[in-house]
């Protein structure tokens, strides 16, 4: 081999390792191929618990090399998380079964299965799950940011309810605006 292709080879080689500079951080890279996680499971093979509702995360933010975060979201009683915004992420809704009233900024919705809703970032808004009939969301956050990072950590200090801490959300690039929103 000469200097001039080991040149090529050596600079080729270094330019496929993920470089990080001080003060800077290298996105894991997305896998090569399909993920595919069956209905009713986590992508991880652990049933999160989120405020009133049970979680299974189906897109994890290592999946896109931070792109996107999506889980399936399960309701069994009313209610939802306190008005909020995030600062940075796109949130999108989702309904495959139940109802739920969702407000974005000024508007007010009364999903029902098939539909769908985005709260753009820096968008105050809020969700609750209030059907007869136990609901179930898909959510998806684009990019993903810190977003699984918020479900996992707090999963643990919710206890039963939705978290309601502005410190905790700030921490995550979200800020907390408001309580819930009222169902019967």
């Amino acid at each position: 081999m000469g200097n001039m292709e080991r040149r090529a080879f050596l600079g080729g080689a270094v330019a496929a390792f993920p470089l990080t500079f001080a003060g800077q951080s290298s996105k894991p890279a997305a896998p090569a191929g399909a993920i595919f996680v069956a209905g009713g499971e986590d992508r991880g093979g652990i049933h999160h618990s989120i405020g009133v509702s049970s979680s299974d995360f189906k897109v994890l933010t290592r999946d896109s090399s931070g792109g996107l975060f999506i889980f399936e979201h399960t309701n069994h009683k009313k209610g939802g998380p306190p008005r909020h915004l995030h600062h940075n992420e796109d949130e999108w809704f989702y309904v495959i079964a139940g109802e739920y009233l969702v407000e974005v900024g000024s508007e007010r919705f009364h999903a029902k299965p098939g539909d769908s809703i985005l709260a753009p970032r820096e968008v105050p808004h809020a969700w609750a799950f209030n059907g007869d009939t136990p609901g179930k969301l898909v959510i998806g956050f684009a990019p993903a940011n810190k977003m699984e990072a918020f479900f996992r950590d707090n999963e643990a200090h919710t206890g039963g309810v939705y978290l309601n801490q502005a410190d905790v959300y700030r921490a995550y690039g979200m800020e907390l605006l408001g309580p819930p929103l009222s169902v019967g």
